[in-house]
């Protein structure tokens, strides 16, 4: 199996001399995107109704779950990163820890699996499914990961976004108490405006 991945490895990594474009366009699928997680989720509890917002709230634990299990993961069995063991170089800089499996793409697909998993935001979850083909190969094209940490971050993301929304009745209403008591002190001023919901 780890031949395979290194041989899918080297068939989507960058060539030696990369076209401007090719990076440019990498190294926005691989570091910039993902700060349209944040945003999302920012936008969907300023800006949507309640149940948009315990949509939001169950997301960001599928993805924070990821996170953890990925922790788990890495200190349980750490893989070495392509350019830790010299089979490429990275085309970005990244700390040589665990590479299994990708926690941008663990995030990435836990939000959008999750709300694809929700009535109301299917469309959207769909999208950002899709969206995340382009993030892995940027990841892998850049030299820090292989094929499979996607495959295992599809993996973690889908148990994450599953168990999340099945167990949602034991968290979700305490922590939308809190989150919306947080809320209401942090944006008075703009609610009173009528800028963002109460």
């Amino acid at each position: 199996m780890e031949s395979l991945n290194q041989t899918l490895f080297l068939w989507l990594n960058a060539p030696e001399h990369p076209s401007a474009f090719a990076l440019t366009l990498a190294i926005f699928f691989a570091e910039q995107l993902i700060w349209a997680v944040p945003l999302l989720i920012g936008i969907g509890w300023l800006r949507g109704s309640d149940a948009t917002r315990k949509t939001m709230l169950i997301a960001t634990a599928s993805g924070l779950l990821g996170l953890l299990i990925n922790q788990i993961i890495g200190l349980a069995w750490l893989h070495p990163r392509p350019f830790m063991i010299g089979l490429s170089h990275p085309l970005i800089p990244h700390v040589a820890d665990s590479s299994f499996p990708s926690d941008h793409l663990t995030l990435w697909w836990a939000l959008a699996f999750s709300l694809s998993l929700q009535r109301g935001q299917r469309i959207a979850g769909v999208a950002l499914a899709l969206l995340g083909v382009p993030v892995a190969w940027a990841r892998i094209y850049l030299g820090v990961h292989f094929p499979f940490d996607m495959v295992g971050a599809i993996a973690v993301a889908a148990l994450c976004a599953w168990l999340t929304l099945r167990e949602a009745r034991w968290y979700l209403e305490p922590s939308y108490q809190l989150a919306t008591g947080i809320h209401r002190r942090f944006f008075g001023g703009l609610i009173a405006l009528g800028w963002v919901r109460e």
